[in-house]
């Protein structure tokens, strides 16, 4: 089980009245989100963003991507990674940003466990077969990646405006 983060708030971005918020309402919103944005670099060093799906599972969170994908070939040269999500609302909400390391997920038993939490999240469009390392679904196959997530940022959006910030200790992967 992963560690509880260090948790910070930043007063200059936070109201006089604003709280850290705990790790355990991030989560949830980590639990809950249907789509993020991955940003990743490419390798001549521009940003690269984009929507896709992700499941929270074990205190990472996991997607995945085909080989020949944009997302997949920046993270062959560089594995570091943003994850974003929220409300794209001024006043309402909570964004979290997620930074971490993309490590591959190869290991069949750990593939089969997360194609059924993208089932039971997504439905069934999101059904995953699972053959030598990767997912399939259709004629393709797909990588399957797992964040330890290192810093998340959250911004409370409203009354009242804060910036929470939750440091995690360096996790091995789980491959």
């Amino acid at each position: 089980m992963p560690q509880a983060p260090r948790t910070e708030l930043d007063a200059r971005y936070s109201d006089e009245s604003a709280t850290a918020v705990p790790w355990e309402r991030a989560e949830a919103i980590l639990v809950e989100a249907e789509l993020f944005w991955i940003s990743t670099v490419r390798p001549d060093g521009r940003p690269h963003v984009t929507p896709l799906p992700a499941v929270w599972r074990d205190g990472k969170l996991h997607f995945c991507t085909g080989p020949a994908e944009r997302k997949a070939l920046n993270l062959a040269v560089n594995p570091h990674l943003i994850l974003t999500t929220g409300t794209n609302t001024w006043d309402k909400g909570f964004d979290l940003v997620v930074e971490g390391e993309a490590v591959r997920v190869t290991d069949d038993a750990r593939l089969h466990t997360l194609a059924a939490a993208w089932e039971c999240k997504y439905g069934s469009f999101w059904h995953f077969d699972v053959r030598d390392g990767y997912f399939e679904h259709g004629p393709g196959k797909a990588l399957v990646f797992e964040v330890a997530p290192r810093k998340v940022l959250g911004f409370g959006k409203g009354e009242p405006f804060s910036q929470t910030r939750w440091t995690f200790e360096a996790q091995p992967a789980s491959v």
